[in-house]
């Protein structure tokens, strides 16, 4: 499937890139081209050719090296050409009073990958968890650029920047660890908090671990599931409607282009294997915001402006969805 659902509204062309053709037919082009011809509006680099490898994502077990840990600091926020922004999430805070704006009695619960304190808590992360459909570790350490910034450090910037996006909107918004853990917390804790939250939205954010060459977002959606103490069947559709929101805006708003080796160039990836997901009662998604193994993706990933305009759409698809 394409982008033709809500909200999606491909980037405008750069300069010195590809001309507004380019883009004008992509908006029209269904199914997994109009990914190729985002990718391309974009100027983006769809790599070598050669058949994905596999992903050691964000959500699976692609391990850090040490260098990857809580004192990671990001570099300088002037990277990928894009002008400097203020790294504060703060940055992105609007002026309602608290408690006001469309959001008002929506409850958001963002759920920042992994922790940087995991590559120390080896024995504890290790351990089997039950997600319903079979028992899997309690979480992973994430990944990391070749730099070493630790996806765990990349993710919760991003959570905490569309915490302020959207209690500005008016939601209450949770997080399932807000730098105030010394590891974890396990994925099937990680579900309860927003199932005991009964949130009306929920979003796990990542970045993926994969081979260089491969570049761009993937959000990922349950598969339905009916195992042990995992029943997503009631979540699938409205999981899926908020994955397609998030993914037309995250285009939009950061200009990346759907994955070239995960989702067909949809974007868009069901898995059945997450205990995140699997054990959600309410509507529920994972974003991979790009690949940190890429240098390209990578630059992104480190710009505290890139990930300004990440946490906005993200943000923005959330408030799409729970708007109608």
């Amino acid at each position: 499937m394409s982008y033709a659902g809500p909200d999606f509204d491909p980037p405008p062309p750069r300069r010195l890139r590809r001309g507004p053709l380019t883009v004008a037919v992509a908006a029209l082009v269904p199914g997994a081209l109009a990914g190729w011809l985002v990718w391309l509006a974009v100027g983006g680099d769809a790599g070598d050719g050669s058949a994905p490898a596999a992903s050691s994502s964000a959500s699976g077990s692609g391990a850090p090296s040490s260098a990857g840990s809580a004192s990671a600091a990001a570099p300088d926020d002037g990277k990928a050409g894009t002008s400097p922004e203020p790294s504060s999430p703060a940055s992105a805070a609007g002026t309602r009073p608290a408690g006001s704006g469309p959001l008002k009695g929506k409850v958001v619960v963002i759920d920042p990958g992994h922790n940087p304190g995991n590559f120390q808590h080896t024995a504890e992360i290790n351990r089997t968890v039950d997600i319903g459909t079979n028992r899997k570790e309690c979480d992973t350490t994430g990944t990391s650029t070749n730099a070493g910034y630790a996806e765990a450090v990349f993710t919760l910037d991003v959570a905490q920047r569309m915490r302020t996006i959207l209690q500005d909107e008016g939601a209450t918004v949770k997080l399932t660890q807000d730098g105030d853990r010394s590891w974890g917390p396990c994925v099937d804790e990680r579900a309860r908090i927003g199932n005991t939250a009964h949130a009306d939205a929920v979003v796990s954010v990542h970045a993926d671990g994969s081979a260089s060459g491969n570049r761009g977002f993937h959000v990922i959606l349950p598969g339905s599931v009916h195992a042990g103490g995992a029943d997503t069947r009631p979540i699938v559709g409205p999981s899926r409607d908020l994955g397609e929101r998030i993914a037309g805006r995250f285009v939009h708003e950061t200009g990346s282009a759907p994955s070239n080796y995960i989702g067909d160039g949809t974007g868009l990836d069901v898995r059945t294997d997450l205990g995140g997901l699997n054990l959600s009662t309410v509507p529920k998604v994972f974003i991979e915001c790009g690949n940190m193994r890429d240098a390209k993706d990578a630059a992104l990933l480190t710009s505290g402006a890139w990930r300004q305009k990440a946490a906005r759409g993200i943000s923005e698809g959330i408030v799409s969805f729970l708007r109608g």
